[in-house]
């Protein structure tokens, strides 16, 4: 039963909007998904997922640059690797959450069952993206992918669709090995260009 909507993402007030639904996602996940409507338009959460990877990828590239001066020095290689980072990272973000979503629709149709869409799957994605509003940060980035793509889609999966807490974690789970992969992947590929 639903008590008050989950403070989504709106173009009416993005600023004010954007933090209160990082703020419900992330101090608030069970009430936050447990209040979702996992129907709902595509347009604001890939929006979302655009200004969360925005504002990763541009402060992840202002961390890369501060960490190269502080050991020797930018050069203007480094500077355009990483803005080109910071921008694809940006631009892509609603891209790769709509390959989460893909993934992780499969992995709720084989544990749940069919009550879910591609549309329901990315509204999921794209605001459990949330956490990913810390990537930027070294050590916390390594824990924020992880919360987002296990714990917090764990927890959207079993209030949304109301399952056990163990059908929710083998279905969230089931999700993040494929997606976990894809990003080890494409971050030891970035690391070695």
């Amino acid at each position: 039963m639903q008590n008050a909507k989950a403070p989504e993402f709106s173009l009416d007030r993005p600023i004010a909007s954007a933090i209160a639904t990082v703020r419900g996602v992330l101090f608030s996940p069970r009430t936050f998904f447990s209040n979702f409507p996992a129907d709902g338009p595509l347009k604001e959460p890939a929006l979302f997922a655009l200004l969360v990877g925005t504002i990763t990828g541009v402060l992840g590239a202002a961390v890369a640059l501060i960490s190269n001066v502080a050991t020797g020095g930018v050069s203007a290689d480094d500077l355009r690797a990483a803005v080109v980072e910071g921008l694809l990272f940006a631009v892509l973000s609603p891209v790769g959450v709509g390959v989460a979503a893909a993934v992780y629709l499969l992995s709720i149709r084989t544990f749940v069952g069919k009550v879910s869409g591609f549309p329901q799957a990315y509204r999921i994605v794209a605001y459990a993206f949330a956490a990913f509003v810390f990537a930027w940060v070294p050590v916390l980035g390594s824990v924020a992918i992880p919360y987002a793509l296990l714990v917090l889609v764990g927890i959207a999966i079993k209030e949304i669709y109301e399952v056990p807490f163990l059908t929710a974690v083998i279905a969230a789970l089931a999700g993040f090995v494929p997606v976990g992969t894809a990003l080890v992947w494409i971050t030891a590929v970035a690391l070695t260009s």
